[in-house]
């Protein structure tokens, strides 16, 4: 349990994902029917796919080399520099520009998204910077060591009845749910990522995410 006895949610995220994106606002409607608090934490999709380049087409990978880098060094600079505490709404600010206003993971979206959240724009320096590359893969491999190399962004770790933490990847959804039903959603994942030797539910994406 958290401090304020809330149960503690930890939700590994890379901002340039919107399927990321779209279940860290659920993961917020979360919070507000159920006891929970997330607990915010950097993974990096450049850093999951840097020893498969070859596996991948050739627009990811372009992606990956000029875009996925950028954002998720600024997020580590600023936790690193002002304190974990500053990461959900620097997540926030970013996600909204980045997919909702479809800005993209432009230096203009990121240096005004720091500017939103009150943080130095400064700090959109480090973008190009391996300053604290070491933290940010520390980070990235505390996550996704939870789940294994073969999944993505998010990863979610709750705590289990035996003191054992939870993880899962996902879930994957859009748009948002709302209410009772990202409690429904809640409450059937970690009924379904508590079972021994479950892996995997999936079915066929008919659409792309959905913002609002």
């Amino acid at each position: 349990m958290s401090d304020n006895g809330k149960t503690p949610v930890d939700f590994w995220f890379d901002p340039l994902c919107p399927w990321a994106w779209m279940t860290s606002r659920w993961m917020l409607e979360v919070e507000k029917v159920r006891d929970v608090q997330v607990r915010w934490h950097v993974m990096s999709l450049a850093v999951l796919n840097e020893n498969k380049l070859d596996e991948l087409p050739e627009e990811y990978r372009e992606m990956l080399a000029t875009k996925a880098w950028g954002p998720v060094r600024v997020v580590v600079a600023a936790a690193q520099e002002h304190g974990e505490d500053v990461l959900g709404k620097l997540y926030t600010a970013l996600g909204t520009r980045f997919h909702n206003k479809g800005e993209g993971p432009t230096p203009t979206a990121i240096r005004e998204a720091l500017e939103d959240v009150g943080l130095p724009v400064s700090l959109a320096e480090y973008a190009d910077k391996d300053t604290y590359d070491a933290e940010l893969r520390a980070s990235h491999e505390e996550g996704i060591s939870k789940v294994g190399q073969e999944v993505g962004t998010p990863v979610i770790a709750v705590p289990g009845a035996d003191g054992e933490q939870i993880a899962f990847f996902g879930p994957v959804v859009t748009p948002a749910p709302r209410g009772e039903e990202a409690a429904k959603l809640w409450d059937g994942t970690l009924l379904v990522a508590s079972i021994p030797g479950f892996y995997e539910i999936k079915r066929t994406r008919t659409q792309g995410p959905i913002f609002d």
